[in-house]
């Protein structure tokens, strides 16, 4: 089983660390995870007078999430919060018919600093618990990558084998609760 998983880039920036890490992912997973980036940096910002008629850019972007099995949201952190980007598109997500909820969620986070994002997963986390979004998250399964330059070759290829044993525990513990969640909301269907 295959498990279709958007990711959701939280940085605008071309260079992105995060990026980088989601690549990792998608390609070391590959048989396990089908893992798609989603780019929000275009995406109109969010506003109440648009949202009984969102512009096309941002009904495909809901579209796009909602066609999925799982979601993986890649934070960077700026100024110890999420950046503006990622709160625009969770702002359009808690208008889109529940189009994550319950849905299964994970994070993943990587900055120079040696906190990881912390401090961002913790806010995107209570913005998340919103009930007009609620992504199913599993607890203690997080991903704070810090001094990322320090994991990474001159190319930006992840190569920390500590870090590269963390994350094949986290994907493993991810797959076990998405097969769990899967197995509970069919005995409720």
């Amino acid at each position: 089983m295959t498990i279709k998983v958007k990711a959701i880039i939280g940085s605008t920036s071309s260079k992105s660390v995060n990026l980088g890490v989601v690549e990792f992912l998608r390609k070391k997973y590959v048989g396990k995870l089908e893992i798609t980036p989603v780019f929000i940096n275009d995406l109109t910002m969010f506003s109440v007078d648009l949202e009984s008629n969102p512009p096309e850019i941002v009904t495909e972007f809901m579209d796009n999430i909602r066609d999925s099995d799982a979601i993986l949201f890649a934070v960077p952190e700026y100024n110890y919060s999420i950046p503006g980007v990622l709160k625009n598109a969770v702002d359009w997500l808690s208008r889109s018919n529940f189009a994550i909820k319950d849905k299964p969620a994970f994070m993943i986070g990587a900055s120079a600093g040696v906190l990881g994002t912390v401090r961002a997963q913790i806010h995107l986390k209570q913005i998340l618990s919103n009930p007009m979004l609620s992504p199913a998250l599993l607890p203690g399964n997080d991903v704070f990558i810090g001094s990322i330059q320090q994991k990474v070759d001159e190319i930006g290829q992840l190569t920390d084998q500590a870090t590269i044993d963390f994350l094949d525990k986290v994907v493993n513990n991810f797959i076990e609760f998405y097969s769990k969640t899967k197995a509970f909301a069919e005995l409720q269907a």
